[in-house]
């Protein structure tokens, strides 16, 4: 393969990109990972997925304002790099690639709990190993098979979701009683209250909730393969509030409506536990069909992702040269290769601790998610500052409530951060999470702060090591 031809392929139509972001966004942390903030919050967790939710919405608002401004693979690392300087656009980069690896070692591990709901027997590290290896080999074909075959993954959990909240108001209109107690909507408020554990419970429950949100800026990702992305990006940003509301609030109301909270104890996804518990055998098989989907979904999202990242990384100089080596069909076949690796280690750890090792990872991607999130706004408002009054106004998907709405939403992104030191179980997430940072700065002084190559054929010049960090010369995935 000539160098000519080495470059991402745009073959992500509008409605791919809609449905990777949604994949990403509904997953393990909605199916499972729910289980938790229900237990920490009680009822008041749909607050707290509403409140989330909107500082997410303005991180992806900003994500989208430089996306469409700058298409590019890499996205926010690349952001970074360009508006923060060269050693935060490494960090941002690196961390979120840590940050894909830690969230796929979370669903790969829920689907392992799902097949247990018709497996009991079976050890758990077997279903990890499976599902790793099936979506390693599907993340090697083309991106537009990618696109594809995750828009119908996700348009299967969409659908299915709204089945669910239909079928769970019919069961709430019928006034049906299972094993788990009385059903109606007065269990948002009848079980100790909306808010149960007090205003303490509600705001530790945001260490769990903003992990459900992982994975959506995959929509800054996706840009450098979009075919059109002055359009797809913010069409597909433009669906979170809908999302946030139907899927998350209006689905975890109808669950907790069903059952009293304090019923869902997280043994397996509360989605498929209420309606066993309500005697309806039949949709809790059918729900954790969808829940395994679902979580195929996620995890190629996030293979993808971090695929991506790294590419973009390795065309910036801030990761090796092989990171760009791409396959025939425009697929980053190192990378991928170095994902479906690190996923192994998942095999291992489901082996040695199945029962704690979701807590420590889920805990340990909040913090990854949260400090990219946080990168990502600190770099549009970054980038924003720097523009001229002409240039703002020329912006064709700008952020809203600049610049309140981002000051608001970076304070928002530290509490969550200092809200991991006050609970034993997420503290830990501070120490990997701090450790991590420190080695990722000890690596960037250590390599003498690495060069920007060009690419294109070889013998062509690459950029002077003495670069400036803000320069705009960063090579832009091509058609």
């Amino acid at each position: 393969m000539t160098a000519k031809t080495a470059t991402l392929s745009r073959g992500l139509k509008s409605r791919h990109i809609r449905f990777i972001a949604l994949g990403s966004a509904i997953g393990t942390g909605l199916f499972y990972g729910s289980s938790a903030s229900i237990q920490t919050a009680g009822p008041a967790v749909l607050l707290a997925y509403l409140i989330g939710g909107a500082a997410v919405f303005l991180v992806l608002r900003s994500l989208g304002e430089m996306a469409v401004r700058d298409p590019c693979a890499g996205s926010f690392g690349e952001y970074a790099t360009k508006y923060l300087g060269p050693l935060a656009g490494f960090a941002t980069g690196w961390t979120y690639a840590f940050e894909m690896v830690i969230v796929c070692l979370a669903d790969v591990t829920a689907f392992g709990v799902y097949m247990g709901f018709w497996f009991p027997d079976v050890p758990r590290w077997i279903w990890v190993l499976a599902v790793v290896l099936v979506v390693g080999v599907m993340n090697l074909f083309s991106v537009k098979v990618f696109g594809e075959m995750e828009f119908w993954l996700s348009l299967a959990k969409v659908v299915a979701i709204v089945a669910m909240i239909g079928a769970g108001i019919a069961i709430l209109v019928l006034g049906l009683h299972g094993d788990g107690g009385p059903v109606g909507v007065s269990n948002l408020w009848s079980n100790g209250g909306f808010f149960p554990h007090g205003a303490e419970g509600f705001v530790l429950s945001f260490a769990v909730v903003m992990f459900a949100f992982g994975g959506t800026e995959i929509i800054g990702v996706t840009a450098g393969e979009a075919q059109d992305p002055e359009k797809t990006i913010p069409s597909a940003v433009n669906w979170i509030p809908l999302r946030i509301v139907l899927f998350y609030v209006v689905a975890l109301a109808v669950i907790m409506s069903l059952n009293p909270w304090q019923n869902i104890d997280g043994t397996g996804s509360p989605f498929v536990e209420i309606f066993a518990s309500l005697g309806v055998g039949s949709a809790a098989t059918v729900l954790n069909v969808v829940v395994i989907v679902a979580a195929l979904s996620a995890i190629n999202s996030d293979i993808f992702a971090a695929g991506r990242i790294m590419y973009g990384m390795a065309e910036r100089g801030q990761a090796p040269a092989a990171m760009r080596k791409l396959s025939r069909n425009g697929v980053p076949l190192t990378t991928v290769s170095i994902m479906m690796g690190a996923l192994l280690l998942g095999v291992v750890l489901n082996y040695l601790m199945p029962e704690s090792i979701f807590l420590v990872i889920s805990s340990i991607a909040t913090f990854a998610t949260v400090w990219v999130w946080m990168m990502i706004l600190l770099s549009q408002f970054a980038a924003r500052r720097r523009m001229s009054p002409r240039e703002a106004a020329a912006l064709k998907y700008p952020a809203p409530f600049w610049p309140y709405g981002q000051i608001v939403a970076i304070a928002f992104m530290v509490a969550v951060l200092v809200l991991l030191a006050f609970s034993g179980d997420t503290r830990i997430a501070l120490i990997v999470g701090a450790g991590w940072l420190a080695l990722l700065s000890g690596v960037y002084v250590l390599w003498g702060r690495p060069r920007t190559p060009v690419a294109g054929p070889a013998g062509q010049a690459e950029r002077a090591e003495a670069e400036p960090a803000g320069a705009e010369a960063v090579p832009v995935a091509r058609s």
